[in-house]
């Protein structure tokens, strides 16, 4: 309860918002969750056998473009589909009050769903929503609201598959995979430009940082957080596992959603 009070005195106090999200963001809205091989073989059962890590990997698309499709187009499919549950919407009305941008690892989509701005939102691993060459050719990057995938049970794409208009290959999500060596990062360079743009112009002593469901496995976000917070910005780190954080940090331990609705409430705006 006191840190419920500590962290919520902060948010309304600040100047401020960065808003730090990881996969663990979007459990509330539905999205699987694919801690261990467990959670993702329950996912994609079809799978069983494989990791994650070597699903997510740009070498499919030269291999079995059918089989990348379908691990990549079910998700697309899965983050269309998906509405952000109600605490983007606490988080959206902090930010547009408090200078917010956010900062995420997610490739989802889903904080411009809530109503997000595009260019407030850096995903600094790329995006699902945008495309490219799977060679590449190029740094073109271009929408992928063109492609609507068919998934069979099998986890393989069925039909005609995207390709790039300039060479005909095979194209690709403009997601940065493990192991990827032909990732286009002119689009995630752009956002780049307009996060260090805004970092630039805050104080640190009057930010804070709200982080929510970012986990050691992939720290990336875990790690701005804590260069923000050592620059002088107070971190609430809300994970219902992974709480723990430097000296000084607010540590909450339960979902997103629980978390920012109890703050809501003590924020009061």
């Amino acid at each position: 309860m006191r840190d419920l009070d500590r962290a919520a005195a902060a948010i309304a106090g600040a100047r401020h918002l960065l808003i730090g999200a990881g996969a663990g963001i979007g459990v509330d809205s539905g999205l699987p969750d694919f801690r261990g091989p467990e959670g993702f073989w329950r996912a994609y059962p079809a799978l069983r056998g494989y990791r994650f890590e070597e699903m997510a990997n740009p070498q499919w698309f030269d291999r079995d473009p059918s089989r990348a499709w379908g691990f990549y187009g079910h998700r697309l499919k899965l983050y269309r589909d998906t509405v952000p549950h109600a605490g983007f919407s606490i988080l959206l009305r902090w930010a547009k009050a408090r200078d917010g941008f956010v900062f995420t690892s997610n490739v989802d989509g889903q904080f411009q769903a809530a109503g997000f701005a595009d260019e407030r939102v850096y995903e600094v691993h790329g995006t699902i929503h945008k495309l490219q060459c799977s060679a590449p050719c190029g740094e073109d990057v271009w929408p992928a609201k063109t492609y609507r995938p068919v998934v069979g049970p099998d986890v393989r794409a069925r039909g005609e598959l995207p390709t790039c208009s300039r060479c005909g290959a095979v194209a690709r999500p403009n997601v940065l995979m493990f192991g990827d060596w032909s990732y286009s990062d002119a689009h995630e360079a752009r956002k780049r430009r307009g996060y260090e743009r805004w970092r630039r112009s805050i104080t640190p002593e009057e930010t804070v940082v709200i982080e929510l469901g970012a986990g050691t496995a992939v720290p990336t976000v875990r790690w701005e957080s804590e260069r923000l917070q050592g620059a002088g910005a107070t971190l609430v780190r809300i994970n219902p596992r992974q709480s723990h954080g430097p000296r000084g940090t607010i540590e909450l331990d339960d979902g997103a959603l629980a978390v920012l609705e109890a703050l809501a409430e003590r924020v009061g705006d």
